[in-house]
């Protein structure tokens, strides 16, 4: 079995289509989302944040209080995969827990934040 010559083969250039944030799926056509509409994300509402150490965090007991970085009334977090992809208040529905969308974070924020 012989090798082909290195030399003789034929060599294009590849193409490659355009990766803007405008750039359309294959041929000009629009992306079609239903590829990832199964795919599973982690949903997460922060409320505030805490820094302790282990020997402090070991002494928490029931009835303790931890102080969060946050202000009561401040807008919680919406994470998505540790994102932040909005901010919301808590309602209650139907004796419920649930989250009122207020402010959805721009794709630019977004991605700030994700570095």
């Amino acid at each position: 079995m012989s090798t082909p010559d290195p030399k003789s083969a034929a060599v294009a250039r590849a193409q490659f289509g355009d990766l803007g944030p405008n750039a359309a799926g294959t041929g000009g056509q629009e992306m079609n989302l239903n590829l990832i509409l199964d795919v599973a994300v982690t949903l997460a509402l922060e409320v505030g944040r805490a820094r302790m150490s282990v020997r402090e965090l070991l002494q928490l007991a029931p009835g303790a209080v931890v102080e969060l970085d946050r202000l009561a009334g401040e807008a919680l977090d919406v994470l998505v995969n540790g994102i932040c992809i909005a901010r919301g208040e808590v309602v209650v529905v139907n004796e419920k827990f649930g989250i009122r969308l207020t402010d959805i974070v721009s794709p630019t924020e977004r991605m700030e934040h994700a570095r």
